[in-house]
């Protein structure tokens, strides 16, 4: 996409291994679109993740999965860039190949978990991720800041109060977004699923039949 052609508003990006996708990931991904007035936001499946093990299902399923789940809402899609790049999956690789698709005056909207923003340090290149885009933390209710250290100055500098800003220039911002919390986790579904037991009403109906279909997660 040119940068003449970029959409007017932000557009996010939303990383995970989706293993499998649920309604937790779907509600908060919603929700991050209204709340932030975004074009899109793209769920990216993560294929080599570098802070944990390989999952056991292939990214291609957990890709066709996410792809089920956003069908029939335009607001949301499924990126696939990380399937297609060998080696391990840097999220600042991405936001890279992303700025150079939207243009320089898009604004992009990375989507994280406040666990993740505690970890920021442990990132390939984590310096560099404002470079090229702002950061949207998704805050649990309660959840408090860092009172001191590099994450906590990462955080003061570079924070945001309002969503508006996020429109305001392409990159450069910290947002905290506080978000309707689902205790629904991929772990307790794969748990339930090798135990045989019902995942309905966890996660959408397309994405169970394809969990079926493919005998995954038994």
């Amino acid at each position: 996409m040119s940068e003449a052609s970029a959409p007017p508003g932000p557009v996010g990006v939303f990383g995970g291994t989706f293993d499998p996708v649920h309604y937790g990931h779907l509600r908060s991904a919603l929700e991050l679109v209204e709340h932030l007035e975004l074009q899109q936001l793209r769920l990216m499946p993560c294929a080599v993740p570098p802070h944990r093990d390989i999952p056991g299902c292939g990214a291609n399923h957990r890709a066709a999965m996410v792809e089920l789940a956003v069908a029939g809402e335009p607001r949301l899609a499924c990126d696939n860039r990380e399937l297609e790049r060998r080696g391990t999956s840097y999220t600042i690789d991405s936001l890279v190949e992303l700025r150079g698709e939207l243009g320089e005056q898009c604004s992009l909207c990375l989507v994280m978990g406040c666990d993740a923003v505690l970890a920021i340090t442990t990132w390939h290149r984590w310096q560099e991720l404002l470079d090229w885009a702002h950061v949207v933390v998704i805050a649990r209710p309660g959840w408090q800041f860092p009172a001191e250290g590099v994450v906590a100055q990462w955080l003061q500098a570079h924070r945001l109060e309002s969503p508006e800003q996020l429109s305001e220039k392409p990159f450069g911002g910290v947002l905290i977004e506080e978000l309707r919390p689902l205790a629904i986790s991929s772990t307790e579904i794969r748990a339930l699923l090798a135990a045989g037991r019902s995942v309905r009403f966890l996660l959408p109906q397309a994405v169970l039949d394809y969990i079926e279909s493919h005998g995954l997660y038994q």
